[in-house]
């Protein structure tokens, strides 16, 4: 009989778990503490846990997260970790530091089945979902690696935020990763702000709205484009999710979300969308509804065909944005030296679906310099 994974089990689950044992409800949070607090993998450093309970747990269950391939640290301070979920395939999770926050990047999906022109992820592939435990296993891994080369102990948390924004679309994998959100948010695991964690998605609608009703955290909407024209070609799974609905979810989202706006991130791709007309069409798209953009400088990639906007054209573009009444930044580009800045997370990924292949037969070219 397999053993049971504890990093796939949320605090719910891992009370029924323990109940199963014949133990107390109590001891699912003492498990918790240890695991997700301390980082431990180890039964037997439980000291708090009885002998008895710690034997169950030798015989039937184990703390295994990925296992790290490579880890390479950029010039500004961010790091990169290269993470074995079998089969061939591995996934990359990033941390960014700053002075006032260290953010967390974590993959859902090895690969990534919505295949966005611009994303260097979703042009190799998709493979398949990430469970619970490899997702969560992120944080446990990082949070405690971390902590042990800062020298911290358990109250020295280095990482303050989580952005479901690596490799996948996290909404296509809802039922892993809602367990791993309420860990990070249970005050016996991590104890995170749901402000403080953020889950970015193309627009998969049922599952935004799902998200609203089960665990509402920060949320940030990939637009990329003003017009449904623009989007279809840039962001495929638009064509099943329109701008005009989705505008719509997210108002009913912003009812429950732990932040009064959403965020649309935009990624300035070189006349293709940055120019002053679709800064106008944006304004006018999100007219009242409380919202934020940050906009994203492009990280080229190879075969991709896009060029970055100028800055001085993204300057121009935010600007635009802001003189409409429309809270407006830049994301700094940060770790493009070891390939960690936003859309360049690439892994390394067997693409059983042949999804590349198969989106090679129907590319629309994009129309540069129109919308």
């Amino acid at each position: 009989m397999p053993r049971v994974n504890l990093l796939d089990l949320d605090i719910a689950a891992l009370t029924a778990y323990c109940e199963s044992l014949g133990e107390k409800a109590f001891r699912a949070r003492q498990l918790a503490h240890w695991i997700h607090r301390h980082g431990a993998a180890d039964f037997d450093a439980m000291t708090d846990l009885a002998k008895a309970l710690r034997s169950k747990l030798k015989g039937q269950a184990e703390i295994s997260a990925p296992a790290v391939v490579r880890d390479t640290t950029s010039n500004d301070g961010t790091r990169k970790w290269l993470l074995d979920v079998g089969a061939g395939n591995a996934i990359e999770t990033v941390f960014i530091p700053e002075d006032d926050r260290g953010t967390l990047c974590i993959s859902t999906q090895a690969g990534c089945a919505v295949n966005c022109v611009f994303c260097s992820t979703g042009k190799q592939g998709f493979s398949r979902n990430l469970g619970t435990s490899e997702i969560i296993g992120q944080l446990w891994w990082a949070e405690h690696a971390l902590r042990s080369s800062l020298g911290g102990g358990e109250g020295d948390r280095v990482i303050s935020n989580v952005v479901l924004m690596g490799m996948g679309e996290p909404l296509q994998n809802y039922d892993a990763v809602l367990p791993a959100l309420r860990l990070m948010l249970d005050d016996n695991a991590y104890g995170l702000s749901r402000r403080r964690v953020t889950l970015s998605t193309s627009g998969m609608i049922p599952q935004i709205d799902r998200l609203a009703e089960d665990c509402p955290v920060a949320l940030a909407v990939s637009l990329h484009a003003p017009n449904d024209d623009l989007r279809d070609r840039l962001v495929p799974l638009n064509r099943k999710y329109p701008l005009a609905e989705l505008m719509v979810a997210c108002r009913r989202y912003l009812r429950v979300a732990p932040r009064d706006f959403i965020t649309f991130e935009y990624v300035m791709l070189a006349g293709v969308n940055d120019d002053d007309t679709h800064a106008d069409e944006l304004a006018a798209l999100v007219a009242d509804l409380p919202c934020k953009f940050n906009l994203i400088p492009f990280n080229p990639f190879p075969q991709s065909g896009l060029e970055r906007s100028s800055p001085e054209r993204i300057r121009a573009f935010g600007q635009r944005l802001i003189d409409a009444g429309i809270v407006t930044t830049t994301r700094k580009t940060r770790g493009d030296d070891i390939d960690a800045a936003c859309g360049q997370l690439a892994g390394e990924v067997q693409d059983r679906t042949r999804l590349v292949e198969r989106g090679a037969r129907r590319v629309v070219p994009l129309a540069i310099g129109t919308h």
